[in-house]
């Protein structure tokens, strides 16, 4: 422990142990105990650091006026120093753990009516129960009474840390495995068989009291009690998924016969949790034991009760735990599938219906709108994991499924079924909440076999779907999204007829005109997106973007075009992100641009000079970035003429200069692009420095290969270095970098310092005499500092690390360049007004990036979030508090975000 945090934390005890007191704030005292914790953790011994806090605890306890909360911090504190066999003996010693778990004693003080101390005392007591000795204090101090009390009380929080209390208790001291079982090794074995000589009679009267308790409240004798019921089935789960085989059977052994009583008594409110105990229970034998008989038949009378909702509700929660045997999961699939047979008439179960005994009641169940739109969302969300199992499991073909489904969705459009059950029709006609289960159902379904021999049926769905004039914006979403998925899946749309392409395109054309801007904005996404996907047409050597073979391609960049004047900021911005993702096969071919394309992009220059919404400025951005990543490789900016190398001076010098923070980001990514063309393969790039990790940083997982330049190579490879660092200087990237560096948000200023380190340590070797005097060349290479905004604040730092005595110093080992060469910087430096041309390898080695770096990377907390901070925070309050005459009206205290 810091020497002077042990100097303060006398003082902060009196301060404390004062309960006229006030603290900095409501969580001082938890970030007090996690300090203690980790101390603990790290092998410390608290009461030989900190003598004081015997003290302390000693004066709290005996002074029943304290306030609720150090009470209950010095309760959860005094489990914490008797966590160890050391600490436990000298607390016990001194008689301190008697008086400070003495549960009558805070009764007759009248303080155990404060939820507080409650919590604290079992969170006191559960992080005592560490070793044997505490166990043999916990049983011999009765506490087990009180602590199964407490699985009721009025309060959440106590109610939840004892019930995890008791857990712990059973888990942490039960019997070690046989070894290979549950994975415990010899040595640990060899520990528990010694930790259980001593705990044996403890535990196993632990265990009694437990199973006695679960067997007693498990059912509820009248309604008062069904919260004791839920808890104690919480409880009894939480035991049965954890406890071994040993505690399991005992546990089983005893409430077998009640679980059996509450399965028959067919309480609703108990069927959920009913059968995570049942599944807790039939999980735990399927690794090397079989599972229990008893647990087999309580599982078959949960898929067998009477009431559809619960019948519905056991088999889905059955299916969700992933361990299936063959009878079991045939009549979980049966039960899941009947309200879907029951309404659109399919015979999803056979024709042998009748064997089903639900029937009747799932179909009156189903005639109660409600209930009817409740258990056919269960159905839906589990249909595609029953497209999925093996087919001896399944009562029908899964293409019936993927029918079904397809069926209900009419039946949702208010399409009549000839064969579906017209009283249970009329529930789900115009439910939205039906209608997106089924289309998440049905995208789910596109990936199940024999899936792909429906695609037209789908399809047919689908753009009536998005037709129709009553679908809600979520609806018509998620049918996009439908969409999408069965064109990715089913790439091969040879059979699509031309009706339904033109259909799609009139609906298309239709919806990106919505009066809502939620469904303008779903219709360009999915243009967007469908033009990323990858089709065959009539045969396999014909591949095309789906938005060609789906809508022929001539009108989705014409409605993308006309989405950009939308008025809906969202909307702008999802076409132009959906017109990147349509021209990027071109930009990757290498064609020329066409009319229409040169005339968006200078619409999307003017969005990101005059958008006043964020959004559209940032998808501006990342199309040009999406842009620049998709040419040829053989492509480059050296063309005077191109059109995209004066886009990028464009965005750059306009994203660099934005009000939004992610636009700056993304501009700075562009300008890492450009980097990475301009000096992949040079000595040093991407070599030297490695970013570290950062919840801001961006990292970049392309790979660099290092080229050695020596010799005769050296002065070509210069040559090259200074043409690339020249270009980098025109396009505006060294201007990027330099305003991003001093920009007010840090994530900005973050990429910005790491990006200028890559450059300095790819361009500064090379120009610091190393290959000669053609170094000089990139050491001439400079760029103009603007006289105001960034630049001033860039020519401030340079004053303030002594440009002009920069040159006398040694960066990174090797002499720099003579001073001569550092003119011009020292000039720009001491200049004032108008903007100055300054060398960009010399501004490079004089902006004190690592410091920088350093800095930015640092959150807050380096400084404010420490144990001493804490400590000095409670002592100013106290003070503060304390002597209110010295402080000044309207002045407050401080206190470190720890």
């Amino acid at each position: 422990m810091d020497r002077e945090c042990v100097s303060l934390l006398p003082s902060v005890c009196e301060v404390l142990a004062d309960s006229g007191s006030s603290l900095p704030d409501d969580t001082s005292l938890e970030k007090l105990l996690d300090w203690f914790t980790g101390l603990i953790k790290a092998g410390g011994s608290l009461l030989d650091a900190c003598p004081c806090l015997l003290e302390f605890i000693s004066a709290v306890v005996h002074n029943t006026a304290s306030d609720p909360g150090v009470l209950s911090f010095t309760l959860k504190l005094t489990g914490l120093m008797a966590a160890t066999e050391d600490g436990f003996k000298m607390l016990q010693d001194c008689s301190v753990l008697d008086l400070v778990f003495n549960l009558q004693r805070w009764r007759e003080a009248g303080l155990w009516e404060d939820p507080c101390l409650r919590i604290g005392w079992i969170q006191g007591l559960n992080n005592l129960l560490q070793h044997p000795k505490a166990l043999c204090f916990f049983v011999q101090s009765d506490f087990i009474e009180p602590l199964l009390q407490l699985q009721t009380d009025t309060s959440l929080f106590v109610a939840s840390a004892a019930n995890q209390m008791l857990a712990h208790i059973l888990l942490f001291f039960q019997p070690v495995s046989p070894a290979g079982c549950n994975g415990v090794d010899k040595k640990e074995e060899d520990h528990g068989r010694a930790q259980n000589s001593i705990t044996d009679t403890e535990y196993t009267a632990v265990v009694v009291a437990i199973s006695e308790y679960l067997k007693e409240y498990l059912v509820p004798r009248e309604n008062t009690r069904l919260h004791q019921s839920l808890q104690t089935l919480k409880l009894l789960a939480l035991l049965l998924a954890q406890a071994g085989p040993p505690v399991q059977d005992k546990l089983l052994q005893t409430v077998a016969a009640s679980l059996e009583e509450l399965v028959t008594a067919g309480c609703s409110q108990l069927t959920l949790p009913l059968m995570d105990v049942i599944l807790a229970a039939y999980s735990s034998g399927t690794d090397e034991r079989v599972p229990d008989q008893r647990v087999s038949r309580l599982l078959s009378s949960m898929l067998n009760i009477n009431e559809p909702s619960d019948l519905i509700h056991a088999a889905a929660a059955f299916l969700r735990r992933g361990h299936h045997d063959s009878v079991h999961t045939v009549r979980a699939v049966r039960i899941l599938l009947l309200p879907l047979d029951i309404i659109t008439g399919q015979t999803l179960l056979g024709t042998n219906t009748t064997a089903d005994e639900q029937r009747f009641s799932m179909v009156q169940q189903l005639k109660r709108k409600t209930s009817c739109i409740s258990l056919m969302c269960v159905c839906l969300t589990n249909t595609p994991q029953i497209s999925l199992m093996p087919s001896d499991v399944l009562p029908c073909h899964r293409d019936l499924i993927v029918t079904a489904v397809l069926s209900l969705l009419s039946i949702c459009r208010g399409v009549s079924s000839s064969t579906g059950c017209s009283e249970v029709c009329r529930n789900v006609i115009g439910s939205g909440k039906v209608q997106k289960c089924a289309l998440e159902a049905l995208m789910a379904l596109s990936s199940s076999p024999g899936a792909k021999e429906k695609i037209s049926e789908v399809y047919t769905v689908l753009i009536q779907y998005l037709d129709n004039p009553d679908s809600d914006p979520t609806v018509l979403h998620k049918s996009y999204q439908a969409l999408i998925k069965w064109t990715s899946v089913c790439t091969d749309l040879s059979f699509i007829t031309e009706q339904l392409r033109q259909d799609l395109v009139e609906v298309v054309k239709k919806r990106v005109c919505d009066m809502r801007w939620e469904v303008r904005d779903s219709t360009v996404e999915f243009l967007g997106h469908l033009a990323g996907v990858r089709v065959f047409l009539k045969s396999a050597e014909e591949v095309c973007d789906a938005s060609v073979a789906l809508l022929g391609g001539c009108c989705t960049t014409p409605l993308l075009k006309e989405a950009l004047q939308d008025t809906e900021s969202y909307v702008r911005a999802s076409a132009i992100s959906a017109l990147a993702k349509s021209l990027t096969h071109s930009w990757q071919q290498g064609a020329a641009l066409s009319q229409e394309e040169t005339e968006i992009v200078n619409q999307l220059l003017e969005i990101l000079s005059q958008d006043t919404e964020g959004f559209s400025r940032r998808a501006v951005v990342r199309y040009f970035i999406t842009w620049f990543s998709s040419r040829p490789s053989n492509s480059s900016l050296s063309s005077s003429t191109s059109l995209l190398r004066r886009c990028v001076r464009s965005v750059l010098s306009q994203g660099s200069a934005d009000l939004d923070w992610e636009v700056k980001v993304h501009t700075l990514e562009l300008a890492e692009l450009l980097l990475d063309e301009a000096f992949s393969g040079h000595r040093g790039y991407r070599n030297t420095h490695q970013a570290p990790s950062h919840p801001y940083g961006v990292v970049c997982e392309q790979t660099y290969t290092l080229h050695a330049h020596t010799g005769a190579r050296a002065e070509g490879a210069e040559s090259d270095l200074s043409g690339a660092l020249n270009i980098l200087v025109e396009l505006g990237v060294v201007s990027a970098l330099l305003s991003g560096l001093v920009d007010c948000d840090r994530p900005v200023g973050l990429k910005a310092c790491r990006l200028l380190i890559t450059l300095r340590e790819t361009l500064c070797p090379l120009s610091l005499g190393a290959l000669g005097a053609a170094t000089a060349t990139v050491a001439r290479v400079s760029c103009e500092l603007p006289g105001r905004g960034w630049g001033q604040e860039i020519r401030k730092i340079l004053k303030s690390y002594g440009a002009g005595e920069a040159s006398q110093r040694n960066f990174n080992g090797v002499d720099k360049v003579d001073s001569e060469d550092c003119d011009v910087l020292k000039e720009g430096v001491s200049a004032g007004g108008d903007g100055v041309t300054v060398g960009v390898c010399e501004v490079l080695r004089s902006l004190g990036l690592d410091e920088r770096l350093d800095v930015l990377t640092q959150s807050s907390d380096h400084i404010h979030n420490s144990p001493l901070s804490l400590l000095q925070d409670i002592l100013t309050a106290s003070a503060a508090h304390t002597h209110p005459d010295t402080q000044q009206p309207g002045q407050e205290v401080i206190v470190d975000c720890y």
